[in-house]
């Protein structure tokens, strides 16, 4: 045999050798595998499950995607989002059980072709007829649903419409969609009074929160906080601007924003802490100081033992009171604070 000859034979012999003896990421210990997984973004986590059925069912575990959802959506996202997602799912079901026959993708791989392609590959190895389901109440199938913008849930929006004036310094709910292009939400509001439908985009991360009660926005609030109220106290109180009601049964609907305000001194007090008995009196005094002064916003008076909904058709009515005791929460109105005082 040629020394040239047996030169290649040596180098394919050698090659053969590495080749056996490379190391697949699945020959690593349980443990440390996990600990790569934890530390991969969504991106890569999405393009690993879609190597080979083993790291498939490892990668879409609910032990990775909480994480990922708690950092990301966990500010914006409620109880009354989770149930959404909830109805979501059972409707999808119902519809993908009608549609077994004429062979619609399933689970993981429809879920993974509404993400973006960079996000994912198809597995070379297996076979494309082997294709592993995603579970539609898995903690992956949401993220990427919302991720994507698919999937609409229930958040409040901050200064709605753009920051229009009629809604300054309060809060609304609304039905969101992410955009991932803009990293930002599209608004839909639900008619304000005989407002209609009003939808707004590039809504930004900052001026999002989910609801800070787990109850229909049409619910009244009941105050738990009236006794303790004092001036100086930083408040968020529901306020609609009339009463509307539905034409068949006549039974009021209860459709209000929060606003923020803070809690202020009766007009027998001079403001002076030594003094003050404000905080003794049955009178609450309101004030929303990014009114100007004479404004008839600027100020209003509610009944501490007696307050469920005060106010009249002019004035609009006032319902329910929360105390922000959350430094995070009344930093957040007053960096929204116009840069104007509103008239």
């Amino acid at each position: 045999m040629s020394l040239k000859k047996m030169s290649f034979t040596s180098k394919v012999d050698n090659f053969e050798e590495v080749e056996e003896s490379a190391m697949s990421i699945l020959d690593l210990p349980d443990l440390v595998l996990e600990c790569i997984l934890e530390r991969l973004p969504p991106a890569a986590l999405c393009s690993m499950a879609g190597v080979c059925s083993s790291l498939r069912s490892r990668c879409i575990s609910d032990h990775f995607w909480e994480k990922h959802m708690k950092k990301k959506w966990g500010r914006i996202i409620g109880p009354a989002a989770y149930r959404e997602w909830q109805w979501h799912i059972a409707l999808r079901t119902r519809k993908d059980s009608s549609h077994l026959k004429q062979g619609k993708p399933k689970g993981l791989m429809r879920v993974l072709s509404i993400v973006r392609p960079s996000w994912w590959i198809k597995s070379k190895v297996d076979d494309s007829s082997k294709q592993c389901s995603l579970p539609d109440d898995s903690i992956m199938s949401w993220f990427l649903a919302l991720e994507t913008g698919r999937f609409w849930f229930p958040a409040q929006v901050y200064n709605r419409e753009n920051g229009h004036v009629g809604f300054m310094l309060s809060c609304y709910d609304a039905e969101l969609s992410y955009d991932p292009r803009t990293d930002t939400f599209q608004a839909r509001y639900p008619p304000h009074g005989r407002r209609a439908v009003a939808i707004e985009n590039y809504v930004p991360w900052e001026r999002l929160r989910a609801p800070p009660f787990d109850t229909s926005p049409h619910d009244l609030h009941i105050s738990d906080c009236l006794n303790e109220l004092r001036p100086g106290d930083n408040i968020e109180i529901q306020w609609r601007r009339n009463k509307e009601f539905p034409y068949a049964d006549m039974v009021a609907i209860y459709v209000a924003g929060w606003w923020y305000g803070v809690v202020g001194h009766l007009e027998s007090c001079d403001g002076n802490d030594n003094y003050c008995r404000c905080h003794n009196s049955d009178t609450v005094v309101l004030e929303f100081n990014q009114y100007t002064a004479g404004s008839r916003w600027r100020r209003a008076t509610i009944n501490r033992k007696e307050h469920r909904e005060e106010g009249n058709e002019a004035d609009g009515f006032y319902g329910g009171i929360r105390k922000l005791c959350n430094e995070e929460e009344i930093s957040t109105w007053k960096r929204l604070w116009p840069s104007e005082i509103l008239e």
